[in-house]
């Protein structure tokens, strides 16, 4: 369970955590025994009155097995925010699936929810959306006669429907620029991630600090660029439908191949357009199927 493993980052950065769940005393007791929870509070909300003064009571759950249960709209509903095997009674009273931010006087500050039931942020991915961003796992460093370049990832392991991210921090070296969004319009190469990924996998579009506009005067072109160490983030989704989750059950492992392409000039030279071989290694973590059993029964 990544809260247990991220716990002491989290309070270091001043969080409490707590999981509610619909499941009941014993059934969340028997979970944090076998996967080895214990400073994070599992609590149980077995007749959903938390979850129902939250407002992410699903709904669907309980259309999905009432009068209009073979409707079209109510099936499509359910494959989306239940299960992709079909509503029964034991789910009913789960809530949508999300993470709260609440402050010290009970306050909500941020929220972090999916359009799929089985899709999840990490704790580091939430971090390092609010800003405050936890430390990721350090991957592979070099450079080139441009750049620094280190890359980190956020989880070690992955799961069916985790989000993660992709990290790489860069230096563009003394008197050297690299070319930001927007860059490409006068004709030079965007800095960018390119991956090869497996069609479980979803990557979305890359995050890109500000930049600054820097003149090149002799052309007298003013273009957007990174001239000071920057962080590129790439967040990937690992898709959650049945046919994904097959392919991720036959793996241990994920090697993930890329490149970093980019052009980068001083202030009197534009070099060649180049790119730099990554990789990341992943561990694929399993579902825990004996508490879905559980749910079933």
């Amino acid at each position: 369970m990544e809260l247990q493993d991220r716990i002491d980052d989290l309070r270091a950065q001043g969080l409490g955590v707590a999981a509610v769940s619909y499941d009941t005393e014993e059934v969340l007791a028997a979970f944090a025994e076998r996967r080895g929870v214990k400073d994070v509070p599992l609590l149980s909300d077995d007749d959903s009155a938390v979850i129902r003064a939250f407002g992410i009571y699903n709904h669907i759950a309980e259309e999905g097995i009432g009068p209009n249960a073979e409707d079209p709209d109510v099936k499509a509903d359910v494959n989306q925010y239940v299960s992709v095997f079909g509503a029964n009674p034991m789910i009913v009273g789960t809530p949508f699936p999300g993470t709260f931010i609440v402050d010290r006087e009970g306050r909500v500050t941020s929220r972090f929810f999916e359009e799929f039931y089985r899709e999840r942020n990490t704790a580091a991915n939430i971090m390092l959306k609010l800003g405050t961003p936890i430390s990721g796992i350090a991957g592979s460093s070099g450079e080139t006669a441009h750049l620094e370049i280190s890359a980190s990832q956020s989880n070690p392991d992955i799961l069916v429907g985790s989000r993660f991210h992709l990290a790489l921090d860069i230096t563009p070296k003394p008197k050297m620029h690299v070319y930001a969004p927007g860059a490409e319009e006068l004709g030079y190469r965007v800095i960018g991630l390119e991956l090869e990924v497996p069609s479980f996998l979803r990557v979305l579009p890359a995050e890109y600090p500000a930049s600054e506009i820097y003149h090149f005067e002799p052309l007298d072109e003013h273009v957007p660029v990174y001239q000071r160490p920057f962080r590129l983030v790439q967040e990937i989704v690992v898709e959650g439908d049945p046919e994904s989750a097959a392919k991720i059950a036959e793996i241990d492992a994920l090697t993930l191949t890329g490149r970093l392409d980019y052009q980068a000039c001083d202030d009197a030279v534009c070099f060649n357009p180049a790119s730099v071989p990554l990789t990341w290694t992943l561990t694929v973590s399993p579902l825990d199927r004996q508490r879905a059993l559980a749910a079933r029964q």
